[in-house]
């Protein structure tokens, strides 16, 4: 297949681009970081002047940086809305019949993700006639995005919607809590500082489980939307201890109530993906890869 794919320098966008090539799609990757394998460019100003037919286009470029950007700087990270009108626009202007849309599990209802009894997310939670708040700017420019994404499929484009939870992996930004836990763990520190009381569970899912998932459902023609997760819900103490018993001690846990915490409890129902991918690389898994990296 001829592939657009933007974002392709970022964490998701580079493990994809290596994927597609390792299919023998050709792919163009776009993005603001020149690398080896992407070109420069903003994938913005593409959009908006481009005019190529590509059979697939996967958009991954986002501003995205961890609790810290999403918190601490919400007009920046709202410039994807436009980001994501002008993609759209562009798949109606140049009738590409193929697109994946990244959305986030930051999308879903905050109400849905309090303190108490997990509710696992799944993916008829939003209801977009009455949707609820979604996490800050980030979520609700992809809430926004997702209803774009009716507006390109009734013009003909087939859009596979992808709800990605925590996705980690051995490479990601220290901006991320994993890479952060495993730098720490690397170091051996003692106290091993947790960001909120560490109770609070997220839903891990590798970096390569995620990039298999996403591929699978363009294989099967997928249009979602669907969650990207285990369906496990993972405490930050847990995450701790596992990666500290991994890395061969157990300090003492220093909590930071005071830190940016997000959501207290963000966690999936995996059903509707794991009618075409079952995802393999378990947290355990996952922290042995990172800290032999």
């Amino acid at each position: 297949m001829h592939v657009l794919l933007t974002g392709a320098a970022g964490f998701v966008g580079r493990h994809l681009h290596r994927a597609l090539l390792d299919r023998g799609d050709g792919v163009l990757g776009l993005d603001l970081n020149c690398t080896p394998l992407a070109r420069s460019g903003d994938a913005l100003d593409f959009f908006r002047t481009d005019d190529t037919r590509y059979d697939l286009a996967i958009h991954c470029a986002a501003i995205v940086g961890g609790r810290v950007s999403i918190d601490g700087s919400p007009l920046g990270v709202a410039t994807n809305l436009a980001l994501d009108s002008w993609y759209f626009r562009w798949l109606v202007r140049t009738g590409t019949p193929r697109a994946v849309y990244f959305s986030s599990s930051a999308a879903y209802p905050v109400a849905l993700q309090q303190p108490g009894e997990i509710h696992r997310l799944v993916e008829d939670d939003i209801d977009f006639e009455q949707p609820g708040r979604p996490d800050a700017t980030y979520g609700l420019a992809k809430l926004t995005g997702e209803q774009l994404c009716q507006y390109a499929e009734a013009e003909g484009t087939r859009i596979t919607v992808l709800r990605p939870f925590s996705g980690y992996g051995e490479d990601q930004d220290e901006a991320y809590p994993f890479p952060a836990f495993i730098r720490r763990a690397r170091e051996r520190q003692d106290p091993f500082e947790i960001w909120g009381d560490g109770s609070s569970t997220r839903d891990w899912i590798h970096i390569d489980d995620l990039v298999g998932a996403t591929l699978a459902a363009v294989d099967h023609d997928v249009t979602g939307p669907v969650n990207l997760g285990w369906g496990r819900a993972t405490s930050f103490d847990q995450l701790a201890r596992y990666v500290t018993e991994a890395a061969g001690y157990r300090p003492q846990f220093k909590h930071l109530p005071t830190a940016p915490q997000g959501v207290h409890h963000r966690v999936c129902d995996p059903t509707r993906m794991l009618a075409f991918y079952q995802p393999t690389v378990t947290i355990e898994e996952g922290i042995r890869r990172a800290l032999d990296s």
